[in-house]
């Protein structure tokens, strides 16, 4: 069974698994399942009520957990897949817990192909958020994840600059990251 095999396993026995993108190790479990939603809230140590991002391996699957507007569609066609995390209202197939009550959606679709290798095998989105405790620094190495997990998918030494995220839903920048210069020039022509 190859790492990917294991790690669909445990994302469907609603585990965790540590997993590398292309800015930081990420805490993935199945999003769609509340029990794994709370299992990262409780490893993270992070309070209910902030939200959690998540992510997705294609165009189709973000359209089922999120609604996508004119200018949110052309935004994701020129950005994603990359280090980018856009916020759009949630569709109700969400738990409530992932939107801090906000009925607000991160979401991810990572340009690193074992990260999307994942999501796609699973079939389903998993939670995107750091694979660190709640407030502590970025984690870009292996060593690095210390946050209680069934499962870690080595990806080396990561770039450590987080996504950049955008409010699509209020038309705002949240978190400058990767990118972030030329998300603010598209943010000014619509």
């Amino acid at each position: 069974m190859d790492i990917l095999e294991r790690a669909v396993s445990v994302l469907m026995h609603d585990g965790t698994v540590i997993y590398p993108t292309e800015t930081v190790y990420g805490l993935g479990a199945d999003a769609l399942s509340e029990n794994a939603v709370l299992k990262v809230y409780e490893a993270k140590k992070r309070p209910l009520g902030q939200p959690v991002s998540i992510a997705v391996s294609d165009f189709d699957m973000l359209g089922a957990v999120a609604y996508v507007d004119g200018p949110a569609q052309e935004f994701i066609q020129a950005f994603l897949p990359g280090p980018v995390t856009v916020v759009l209202a949630a569709k109700r197939v969400l738990p409530a817990m992932l939107t801090g009550g906000t009925g607000l959606i991160g979401v991810r679709m990572p340009a690193q192909d074992l990260a999307l290798r994942l999501i796609e095998r699973f079939d389903s989105p998993i939670t995107a958020t750091s694979a660190n405790l709640h407030g502590a620094q970025d984690q870009a190495t292996p060593d690095e994840c210390t946050v209680p997990r069934d499962l870690f998918i080595d990806g080396g030494r990561l770039s450590g600059t987080p996504s950049t995220v955008v409010d699509f839903v209020n038309r705002s920048v949240l978190r400058k990251g990767v990118q972030s210069e030329w998300i603010e020039e598209f943010f000014s022509r619509i």
